[in-house]
């Protein structure tokens, strides 16, 4: 089917080299050039790479924040609790807010709050400005660039390889924190935690040429078709009414239990993957002694493992049921959780490598088949919906994240939450199983390359 061009005096990039007729007329054959889809894609990947910055630094800061102020740990825990129910909680509104101004105007101003939160917290001497400036202004900073972002992009700019494309962009925080994590645990042990969340400020701020010079809110802009699509799409009008459309959203799939089940599960995982491992991992290392530095490069470890198997989750969400790929996930990712209280020692050893490995591939690999199971349900809501259930996932986070460091206080010990955490995915794993399927009609697609 031949594309229809926005306008007679525009029409859309190919996608493909047009074949030489036989007789050789048409001249030698063009190379076939990238769809831009692609270029979109990269710069997204780089933007979440940069921004990962700011979720990297937290469980690096317990210790040295309570060692300087006296600060407890269940304080500082809900400063981060309040970062990532502010995350989660802004996500669905920023996906509207990118339906009404355009997703380069939300995330260069996103990246812009995280860098004056970040920095504000280098003069900080009160808890109250900790919970105001990392845990406000950076919650909503990092909520309008929530994985929200991540599905608003492969939803616009790809029909063919959605799942896959997900997967590249989910993995995106997990190769930054693979760069940062190493890097701010180096800064804040030799230099402080101050010079540390400078670092996170500058690393935002950077990211944002890039967002406003490459990125494009929608295939339309740059005149060519979704990736995979048969027709060109002409760039809808901006929607007004952003919360007011959210809330509907959340509204319209809370009547069913679909939502409930996706809502649950995904809570779990923020659990016992944000709240858990990424702030309280590092901090019960080196309970058993084992080095701030070594723990937090065993963590960055699960990043390049991340990467690995989420890319591999979003190939597999292409080609198997979400709903089964999401129970095997919960399930590993609870086992894995009962053993590693016995895992924790001053030095680094087998078992514990084989955890880190086991758990990176499992780490964000339910984000693929979560987002599939909404769009299946939620059609073109299906990215504020998914912001909704992230909110879930999110909030589920902070309460671990608080009452990590409760049990934390008050135990000495940090055994009863992995086990908690581990029993609560299997929950999840049985939650995932039950999701009804919605059969849907499948999209033409005009590109498999």
């Amino acid at each position: 089917m031949t594309q229809t061009p926005r306008t007679s005096a525009v029409a859309p990039a190919a996608e493909t080299a047009v074949p030489v007729p036989p007789d050789g007329g048409a001249g030698p054959r063009r190379p076939a050039r990238p769809h831009r889809a692609w270029a979109v894609a990269a710069v997204t990947f780089v933007t979440i790479i940069g921004s990962a910055a700011f979720a990297s630094l937290p469980g690096l800061l317990i210790d040295p924040l309570h060692g300087e102020f006296g600060w407890s740990r269940a304080m500082i825990g809900f400063a981060v609790s309040v970062n990532l129910a502010l995350y989660g909680l802004t996500a669905p509104f920023a996906a509207a807010l990118m339906d009404r101004f355009g997703i380069r105007r939300v995330v260069a101003c996103a990246l812009l709050t995280i860098a004056l939160g970040a920095g504000l917290t280098v003069g900080m001497t009160q808890v109250w400005q900790l919970v105001l400036c990392w845990g406000v202004l950076v919650g909503l900073g990092s909520g309008s660039m929530a994985l929200a972002f991540a599905a608003t992009v492969a939803n616009r700019w790809f029909v063919a390889r959605r799942g896959l494309v997900t997967g590249i962009l989910t993995a995106g925080g997990a190769a930054g924190q693979l760069v940062f994590l190493p890097l701010l645990s180096w800064i804040t042990e030799h230099h402080g935690w101050r010079p540390a969340a400078a670092t996170v400020a500058c690393a935002a701020l950077a990211v944002v040429p890039f967002v406003w010079l490459l990125l494009r809110d929608h295939p339309a802009d740059a005149g060519v078709a979704p990736y995979g699509a048969a027709e060109f799409v002409p760039k809808p009008p901006p929607v007004t009414g952003a919360a007011g459309r959210a809330l509907r959203a959340l509204l319209h799939a809370a009547r069913g239990g679909t939502f409930w089940l996706l809502a649950g599960a995904f809570a779990i995982c923020g659990a016992s993957t944000n709240g858990l491992v990424k702030t309280h991992f590092v901090p019960a290392a080196h309970d058993h002694g084992l080095p701030v530095t070594t723990a937090a490069s065993l963590l960055a470890v699960i990043g390049v493992f991340d990467i690995a198997g989420t890319v591999a989750s979003g190939w597999l969400t292409d080609r198997l049921s979400p709903r089964r790929l999401l129970a095997m996930y919960y399930g590993l990712r609870g086992l894995s959780l009962m053993f590693l209280p016995m895992l924790f020692s001053d030095t680094i050893h087998p078992s514990m490598v084989l955890f880190i490995v086991f758990y990176g591939l499992d780490w964000v690999a339910t984000v693929p088949p979560t987002i599939a199971l909404c769009r299946e349900h939620y059609g073109e809501n299906s990215a504020i919906v998914f912001g909704w259930v992230l909110a879930a996932h999110q909030i589920g986070a902070a309460l671990v994240a608080y009452l990590g460091g409760v049990a934390r206080d008050a135990l000495g010990s940090y055994d009863v939450v992995w086990y908690t955490s581990g029993a609560l995915c299997a929950v999840a794993a049985l939650m995932s199983l039950v999701v009804r399927h919605r059969p849907v009609a499948a999209p033409v697609v005009a590109v498999t390359g």
